[in-house]
């Protein structure tokens, strides 16, 4: 059985701020307290024999898991198709503000100069084929908080990517095997259509 434990990045000072950051280019540094949940996130993954770790190109996710594979030899690689959603020009603006947005408009509106949600959904999808089509037998992946909620929600066959699971913690590992993730992958599509 392959396994895939899919976490979302340490907390970061955006976190702390309650603003949104979607540019891969904009570092945004881990709090003290996201450096003890990646650690921490190492300790949880431990005794998994990972044969891999993927982050995406942003920073938060690559040091996270820099610090949770730290002294172990696993090898690390990008896979920008789970990058966080790209909300344009809302980026660095509050999370009330991304939020408000948000209801105003339908998933297949692209946020002003960024991508649409349901657009984003499709990338998830081909970013979690993309995992299965490797042959790894333990993989950990490092990602963001809504490719993460779309796979749980889509796992268990919920009509929308945001319910039931909303809140996702920082740096808390949530394990599929390939049928979940197969499972996630289909319902995302279809929910993206």
């Amino acid at each position: 059985m392959r396994i895939f434990a899919i976490a979302r990045h340490a907390q970061t000072l955006l976190n702390v701020e309650h603003k949104v950051n979607g540019d891969w280019t904009v570092d945004v540094p881990l709090t003290a307290q996201g450096e003890d949940e990646a650690r921490r996130l190492g300790a949880q993954v431990a005794h998994l024999p990972l044969e891999l770790c993927i982050h995406t190109r942003f920073p938060r996710t690559s040091r996270t898991a820099g610090l949770a594979l730290d002294g172990r030899d696993v090898p690390l690689a990008v896979e920008p198709l789970l990058d966080d959603l790209y909300i344009g020009k809302l980026d660095g603006r509050s999370v009330d503000d991304y939020r408000a947005w948000k209801e105003e408009h339908v998933r297949s509106d692209p946020f002003p100069g960024g991508e649409a949600l349901d657009d984003a959904a499709a990338r998830y999808a081909a970013g979690y084929r993309k995992l299965l089509e490797g042959s790894h037998a333990a993989v950990l992946v490092v990602c963001h908080e809504i490719p993460l909620r779309y796979a749980l929600n889509a796992a268990s066959d919920s009509n929308d990517l945001d319910w039931p699971v909303h809140a996702i913690s920082n740096a808390t590992p949530y394990f599929f095997d390939e049928h979940a993730l197969e499972r996630a992958a289909d319902r995302i599509e279809t929910l993206a259509g």
